[in-house]
């Protein structure tokens, strides 16, 4: 569209695929905005299909030859959204306006953000999850899961999403009895994450859905090494 900026002469490329639409005074592939940064280095962007990047957003190169900043397929990102340096951004994906994601950011499929979020850098945000307007996102949001406020906490699943991304009766059932277990449990107090965590992935029913163990493992990644652990969460007794 009229004013959009792709690309600029500085080592490296920005490459974008098929059908992908940029909006009036967007600007994609420039050098990025990080001190790291040396002139002269190669930086890249690769940009998938079918993605709809609205007026005044902004995508940004990588901050060194070894990273890439990456958006996969079919995302919608609004206006005046920023993808930073070296994020990693999936399918799916809807970024309402003022999205802002800082560097090293990994995003992964159908996830939903309200407007004006802003998440720090080195966060993942999971899949199919929601991240409410004006959060400002600090930690890591497990799969599935749905946060808000402004230091945003876990308020629960993603109901609407996972139902309207064809989720099963069953596997919501799941998730939710596995979510209440970990987060609602009534010993929540006298027990720890982990050990919360090791119930749910030991209980005959509930080990047996994909989406249960998927939870668990994004879950437990984000304590792993380098990682910002998950948002803060106010464990509640069913008692």
């Amino acid at each position: 569209m009229t004013g959009a900026i792709v690309g600029e002469d500085i080592p490296g490329r920005t490459v974008i695929g098929c059908n992908n639409k940029i909006g009036h005074h967007a600007v994609v592939g420039i050098r990025c905005q990080d001190m790291k940064y040396k002139p002269g280095d190669e930086c890249f962007v690769d940009i998938g299909n079918n993605n709809d990047i609205r007026e005044h957003s902004s995508v940004h190169r990588s901050s060194k030859s070894s990273d890439v900043t990456a958006i996969g397929d079919n995302n919608l990102i609004m206006g005046s959204c920023h993808i930073a340096h070296d994020c990693k951004i999936g399918n799916n994906n809807i970024f309402a306006n003022n999205t802002l994601l800082a560097g090293h950011v990994v995003v992964e499929d159908y996830v939903h953000t309200g407007g004006t979020t802003a998440v720090h850098q080195f966060c993942h945000v999971g899949s199919f999850s929601f991240v409410a307007a004006g959060s400002m996102v600090s930690q890591d949001v497990p799969k599935y899961m749905m946060v808000g406020g402004e230091r945003p906490e876990l308020r629960g699943l993603n109901l609407e999403g996972l139902r309207r991304n064809g989720f099963t009766v069953e596997e919501i059932i799941g998730l939710r009895s596995a979510y209440r277990k970990i987060f609602m449990s009534a010993d929540a107090n006298s027990e720890g994450l982990e050990e919360r965590l090791n119930e749910v992935e030991q209980h005959e029913k509930l080990a047996r859905i994909s989406s249960v163990r998927s939870m668990i493992q994004s879950i437990r990644a984000s304590f792993e090494q380098n990682r910002r652990g998950i948002c803060k969460f106010r464990l509640w007794s069913s008692s």
